[in-house]
């Protein structure tokens, strides 16, 4: 509570200074003309958490299905560990690995300087794994065991009775985990600086795959440490502390009502 008053208490008077809807909507980013739009970074923000969902949810679910559906004990005793460790590598280590092996692999392959949301998305989509993995287990171990005895008692295979029974049934712990991933993937800074870099584009989703962008989290961190512009870094943050509070409230939510 006290770190929100703070927040709200030196970020609201810089928005109401610039004007929320020019702050919000604005397309251009000129400090030295005091003119600040963030439209940009949060386009930047939506595509890089896109990406990642993109990557990270269908392995993170098909990893969970193995280890609780498929592999053996000693399969699934072995693996756990590495799980848990993806959970506990700082996200500052995960970023030093896209720097030097995603992006050097892009920049060899794909057109761009590899500092690019494509960097971005994939090394996101990693780190978001644990959790996917976590809550999809979870949720697949609260289904009735008389339904998948049922299933298969009247002949689907393990993996027909995974798809139509087990995942329908655990939807809503996965739906939730989906959202707190989100909530990760807007809340990092220190793996976006190492691959997507601050660059300002407005592009459709699949050029911008290929360009260095600036996203809110990386833009606070700039305009907070390095350039000392406190209340832009205020406003910054209090839009993103609303967009975090926003995602958890709609995780609650959505697993109320699934």
């Amino acid at each position: 509570a006290l770190i929100c008053v703070f927040l709200f208490a030196n970020g609201v008077p810089a928005l109401a200074q610039i004007g929320l809807p020019e702050f919000l909507f604005g397309t251009t980013w000129r400090p030295a003309n005091d003119i600040y739009g963030i439209f940009p970074m949060i386009v930047g923000s939506i595509y890089v958490t896109a990406g990642a969902i993109l990557v990270g949810v269908p392995t993170g679910l098909l990893c969970a299905i193995f280890l609780s559906r498929f592999a053996s004990g000693k399969i699934a005793a072995f693996l756990k560990p590495g799980v848990e460790l993806l959970a506990g590598i700082p996200s500052v280590v995960y970023g030093f690995f896209g720097l030097v092996m995603i992006v050097p692999f892009i920049r060899d392959n794909m057109p761009g300087r590899g500092l690019s949301l494509l960097a971005a998305a994939v090394l996101l989509g990693i780190m978001i794994l644990p959790t996917i993995i976590r809550t999809t287990q979870e949720s697949l171990k609260t289904v009735p065991d008389s339904y998948r005895e049922g299933a298969l008692a009247m002949g689907a295979g393990k993996w027909h009775m995974v798809r139509t029974v087990v995942l329908p049934n655990a939807v809503d712990g996965i739906v939730t985990g989906c959202i707190l991933a989100v909530g990760r993937i807007v809340g990092e800074s220190a793996a976006l600086l190492y691959t997507a870099g601050f660059g300002l584009v407005l592009n459709n989703f699949v050029t911008a795959l290929e360009s260095s962008s600036a996203t809110l989290t990386v833009a606070l961190y700039v305009y907070a440490s390095e350039r000392g512009e406190t209340d832009i870094a205020f406003a910054i943050a209090t839009i993103l502390m609303l967009l975090t509070l926003v995602i958890n409230l709609s995780a609650n939510l959505v697993g109320r009502k699934l």
